[in-house]
């Protein structure tokens, strides 16, 4: 079996708050998920709040990481469409951003939700202003895709979403004053 390193812990713990909330980030079941002892656990962290932090982080680079790969498409409305596909696509994620959000009154996951929710807001608010889009206008409108994305993140939490990812993208698309398809 392949040694298992803190990332891979950091990784299990973002499933675990996926699907319990932060109380589920917790040593023993993520060693569980892991298949491994709590033993291994200490080897690479102190405490179960080293284990939140390094998850935290990791959701956070994982918020670089896709803006990398969409800073890579030249055209502005494909680059928006890309990230509402894998925003609308990604449960995971989805159910992570809730969840945060919903404890964002502890002091170490409050900081980071709001870097993280401050970074999407302003990327897409950007993406915005490069197609001409009114900073207001622009704030205005990411505001109420991005309260759409998290919205739609509880409902699907409670099993009550069942349109296809598709559908929410280009009515997430309207909401831009985008259209749902990029100009060819």
């Amino acid at each position: 079996m392949e040694r298992l390193g803190p990332d891979d812990w950091a990784r299990a713990a973002l499933v675990a708050l996926a699907e319990g909330g932060l109380g589920a980030v917790a040593v023993e079941p993520v060693a569980v998920r892991l298949g491994v002892s709590k033993g291994s656990f200490y080897w690479h962290f102190a405490n179960r709040r080293s284990l939140v932090e390094a998850a935290l982080a990791r959701w956070e680079d994982e918020t670089e990481q896709v803006i990398a790969r969409l800073d890579t498409l030249n055209e502005p409305v494909a680059r928006m469409r890309a990230l509402l596909d894998l925003a609308f696509g990604d449960e995971q994620d989805a159910a992570i951003s809730f969840r945060l959000i919903s404890e964002a009154d502890d002091p170490l996951v409050g900081e980071v939700v709001r870097r993280v929710s401050d970074r999407r807001l302003r990327y897409m608010r950007d993406v915005l202003r490069e197609l001409g889009q009114p900073e207001q206008e622009a704030r205005r409108r990411v505001l109420a895709a991005y309260g759409t994305y998290l919205g739609l993140a509880a409902l699907m939490r409670i099993g009550a979403v069942d349109e296809v990812p598709g559908a929410l993208v280009d009515l997430a698309m309207a909401e831009l004053g985008l259209p749902a398809t990029a100009p060819s």
